[in-house]
């Protein structure tokens, strides 16, 4: 929804050479030879070993290509470095194109006095490398473009792999080294107020189009700086495209629409790259625009388009190891700020147990997310992060905790193949002894694997009508019984 491409051949990529086929040399006594009787000569293998002179050619053309591509990089790097030295960058707006066609002139200026041998696409791609150095992300600025890739993970400055389509694929983009790499790391992390060095290895921040960034480096990283970027694109997905693409029913809209509306506390959970975030932005579209909605991250990803929205962002310890504000002192604080709706981009650890206590206590109508396989997986993770809290509570008292203040949980999943879903729409019914119960009003039943290892299946609505259909009338929102007889609601088989 939401193949793997062909390796590109870089210019150090080194061509086997053709095998070479030398001739047998002609029998010295002709008449004592006996063709006739003689066997024939055994066909020389193709993957023979080449002699020695072409495998040395390979070799110096190689090194070759190396030499000019660092020739290259240094050539780059002076010119870079005379452009920091004439302007003052900090005062120039980079997303202005008068101003990138007038320092493209002076880079090509530079050119010139460098005295370089460079075709005129050599130095037009010289230009761009500069200018995507000076004001953007430096060789991430090619993918950044590309609005089909939904993940960019850098392993080391050499591999750089990109999401397509749900697939993973090899690129061609490669920084000049791990300093290069740390360069782009440092340009990002220090734009949100954020750092990322050997006392704080591991960053977590977003790019200026939302985008959110990972990134863990040496001594953490072995083999490199190590990058995830998760990417939301310019056009965000709609509720009509979740319908478009099949990854839900027109009905599951309408009846989780209802729900926001009417203050039903929600859950939504599911593994690494399911959509969790995407669906919470889409749930969060369902928010009247008259209440006041104060939203918690630890970097801020969340976009909604209600006008009377509070972002709040946690904050890392400074170099000393203090001033560090958490999900949980925001959760705390936000208490005093009236709130109507409270939105927690992800619960990780001790704060669950204050969102659970904030649901109990008046704030119905918050949303949160969760990282978890199955809708029964969830109470065992909520119950392993209020344990991380320092609270010794009974496991007991853990779930009637989560059973009075979770009223739906909605499951995202990733399936094979790369489509995203929404497998379940569950309703939280109670206590039965010191289990809690769960029922599905929606589900997602798979049913195979097509010719292009996709999964697909079928959304179902299950026949169980959710028992708080008293207070979706009460909040004028009257849904059509029909929604939950059993029945089929979508496919993905075209018959």
């Amino acid at each position: 929804m939401f193949g793997r491409a062909k390796t590109p051949i870089g210019p150090g990529a080194p061509r086997p050479g053709k095998p070479v086929l030398t001739p047998r040399p002609p029998e010295e006594n002709n008449a004592t030879a006996t063709t006739a009787a003689a066997p024939p000569e055994p066909p020389v293998r193709a993957d023979a070993r080449p002699a020695a002179a072409p495998r040395e050619a390979d070799r110096r053309r190689v090194a070759g290509d190396d030499d000019k591509m660092e020739k290259y990089y240094a050539l780059k790097t002076r010119i870079h470095r005379k452009l920091v030295e004439q302007l003052d960058l900090n005062a120039m707006k980079g997303d202005d194109p008068g101003i990138r066609e007038q320092v493209g002139e002076i880079i090509l200026a530079l050119c010139e006095q460098e005295n370089t041998l460079l075709n005129h696409a050599e130095r037009q791609k010289l230009v761009k490398e500069v200018l995507d150095e000076t004001f953007g992300l430096g060789p991430l600025e090619v993918i950044l473009a590309d609005p089909t890739v939904s993940d960019i993970l850098i392993n080391g400055p050499k591999h750089v792999y990109v999401e397509r389509k749900g697939k993973l694929e090899l690129t061609n983009v490669t920084f000049r080294d791990n300093e290069h790499l740390l360069h782009v790391i440092d340009k990002i992390v220090s734009a949100v107020g954020r750092r990322c060095d050997e006392i704080c290895p591991m960053v977590d921040a977003r790019l200026k189009d939302g985008s959110r960034f990972n990134a863990i480096i040496p001594p953490l990283a072995i083999d490199g700086p190590s990058v995830s970027i998760r990417r939301f694109g310019k056009d965000p997905i709609t509720w009509d495209d979740y319908v478009a693409f099949k990854s839900c029913a027109p009905q599951m809209v309408k009846f989780l629409e209802a729900c926001v509306v009417a203050h039903l506390n929600i859950l939504i959970i599911g593994g690494t790259g399911s959509g969790k975030t995407t669906l919470l932005n889409n749930m969060s579209s369902f928010i009247p625009p008259n209440e006041r909605i104060v939203t918690i991250e630890d970097a801020a990803e969340l976009r909604l388009r209600q006008p009377h929205v509070v972002r709040l962002e946690t904050r890392p310890a400074n170099i000393e190891g203090k001033g560090q504000i958490t999900i949980r002192d925001l959760l705390i604080n936000s208490l005093r700020m009236r709130p109507d709706r409270i939105v927690v981009g992800e619960c990780r650890g001790a704060e669950t147990l204050d969102m659970l206590q904030a649901m109990n206590t008046g704030h119905s109508g918050s949303l949160t997310t969760l990282h978890a396989n199955s809708t029964r997986d969830t109470v065992q993770r909520v119950e392993t992060m209020v344990m991380m809290s320092g609270f010794e509570l009974p496991v007991r008292a853990i779930r009637q905790q989560f059973a009075s203040a979770i009223d739906l949980i909605v499951q995202a999943q990733r399936l094979t193949g790369g489509p995203r879903k929404i497998v379940s729409v569950t309703e939280v019914t109670g206590m039965e002894g010191d289990v809690v119960t769960m029922q599905d009003i929606f589900a997602f039943e798979q049913m195979g694997i097509d010719s292009q290892g996709k999964a697909w299946g079928r959304i179902v609505a299950t026949g169980l009508r959710p028992t708080f259909m008293d207070r979706l009338a009460a909040a004028g929102c009257d849904l059509d019984p029909s929604f939950f007889e059993r029945q089929v609601l979508v496919s993905d088989r075209e018959d």
